[in-house]
This record gives C-alpha cells, structure tokens and sequence, in this order.
C-alpha cells in the first residue's frame, strides 16, 4: 500500500496555522477546508480521461475529460466534515456519505453509530476523509464497512498521521493508498498524534 506526503510548500505553510494553539476557530475551520482542497488535488492525481471533441471560439478540437468510476467522498463523522466541504468546492459532482464513529475513551476502539451511502457505492471511486489518522482503528473500521458495503475501490485522505495508524490500516487494508499532509512523530498516552493540532473536531466546531 502507498502512503504519499503533500509537501507543496502553501500547503505546508497553511498546515502550520492549523497546528498552531493561537489560531482561532473561523481560521482554523478556513484553513482545513483549504487544505482539503489541496489534497482532494493530489489524491484525483491518477483519475482515467478520455478525449472528447469541443469547439472553442476559435476551431474544433480533441480535449480531455475524467473517465472511469464516478465519484464518492464519505466523511468520518464528526471531523471528516471539516474536510467535506473543501473537497466538494473541486469534486462538485461528487457523491457525500457518513460514517458516525467514536472512539473509545477507554479502550480506543471505534463504535459506530451513524452509516449512510449512495446506493451504488459499488460503482464509484470511494475517497474516505478523516483529518486525524491516530490510532488508526476508525479508519480502518470505516474502510471495512465500506467493502462489506460493496466499495471496491477505496483511497484514504487524512491531515495528520501517526506511525502507530499507518500501520494499522496498512495492516488491515494494504489495499487501500492514503494521502496526508505529514507524518508527525507518535501517540500520547490518550491516543493523540503529538505534535498534531489537538482534537480536530472540536477545534472545527469550537466545542470542548
């Protein structure tokens, strides 16, 4: 399985705000939809095209346009929608489900409680968001619904990695590319990435 690093140097600057304790919550919610953006751009890098014939104001010709599977973006509730609306500004005919996982403050481990998909998952290119790959246990979760569901063909978009998750999704599901924005160094004792940026979905909604 392949794990690429965006290390574009905006969105690298962009990643560094979002980190940052001093960052207020309208900035940080404007700043991850933005990178989101950025990364929707990298992980669609590979996306079949076929030619099609236009004519421009000028003469008629031969032009590029995406072929293949449609598309699909699922969100890992509640923090993946941080990341949803970003995506949707460059993949506007996309698809949206929801996954509603929690983490297990003792245990770590997923507990769904929410799954809603388009009903031919089957047929599309399946792009799961999530901003924080941690542990790693709820993506992996959510990526085994998703092929109990009928998905075949999943990618995994994330802000932050531990080493600890991409392992265990790599484990799980070697199947499955992922793309993030950096690898930071490890989890804490409470399952947090450090350095990281906290808990992303609370500073997206503002809540604690």
């Amino acid at each position: 399985m392949s794990v690429t690093v965006v290390k574009h140097p905006l969105l690298q600057h962009k990643l560094t705000f979002v980190r940052s304790a001093d960052t207020t919550t309208d900035n940080f919610r404007r700043l991850v939809r933005e990178i989101a953006s950025m990364l929707a751009y990298e992980v669609t890098r590979d996306l079949p095209t076929e030619l099609v014939e236009i004519r421009t104001p000028i003469a008629a010709c031969r032009s590029p346009v995406i072929s293949g599977k449609k598309l699909c973006l699922v969100s890992i509730l509640r923090a993946g929608n941080g990341m949803i609306d970003g995506m949707i500004d460059l993949l506007p005919g996309a698809r949206v489900g929801h996954i509603g996982l929690y983490r297990d403050p003792r245990t770590l481990e997923p507990v769904e409680y929410y799954f809603k998909l388009p009903e031919d998952i089957s047929e599309r290119l399946v792009i799961v968001v999530d901003p924080m790959l941690a542990t790693g246990n709820s993506a992996a979760a959510a990526l085994g619904r998703l092929k109990a569901a009928g998905a075949s063909s999943l990618k995994l978009v994330s802000l932050l990695a531990a080493p600890e998750g991409l392992r265990t999704v790599q484990a799980a599901h070697p199947d499955v590319p992922i793309t993030v924005a950096a690898i930071d160094e490890r989890l804490d004792a409470q399952g947090y990435i450090v350095p990281g940026l906290g808990d992303a979905g609370d500073r997206i909604f503002g809540t604690r």
